[in-house]
């Protein structure tokens, strides 16, 4: 669980990055779950759009950060963005303390 300043310095962080994954038609489909988990994997924190489904954003946006182990930082218009550590301290990109 983030506590409000990590939220906040993630909110930070997302701001200046490109989303990297859209929610279309398919709606949150196993694939696109996937393809948010692999995105974690390598990038920690990920923007995704809503282009589709802008209605049921907030619902959407909790079930992909249940369904892949992250956490939901923020929703900003249609715009989420999710978080999770990499296991490896070696590989983690982010610093939640600094």
């Amino acid at each position: 669980m983030l506590s409000a300043k990590q939220r906040s310095r993630l909110s930070g962080l997302a701001q200046s990055r490109d989303c990297l994954a859209t929610l279309g038609r398919a709606g949150a489909s196993p694939e696109l779950a996937e393809r948010l988990s692999v995105l974690l994997a390598q990038h920690e924190l990920v923007k995704l759009r809503f282009g589709d489904f802008k209605e049921s954003r907030r619902e959407l946006a909790a079930e992909l950060a249940e369904r892949t182990g992250s956490e939901l930082v923020r929703e900003i218009g249609n715009v989420a963005v999710f978080w999770r550590r990499n296991p490896d301290p070696e590989k983690r990109k982010i610093d939640l303390e600094g």
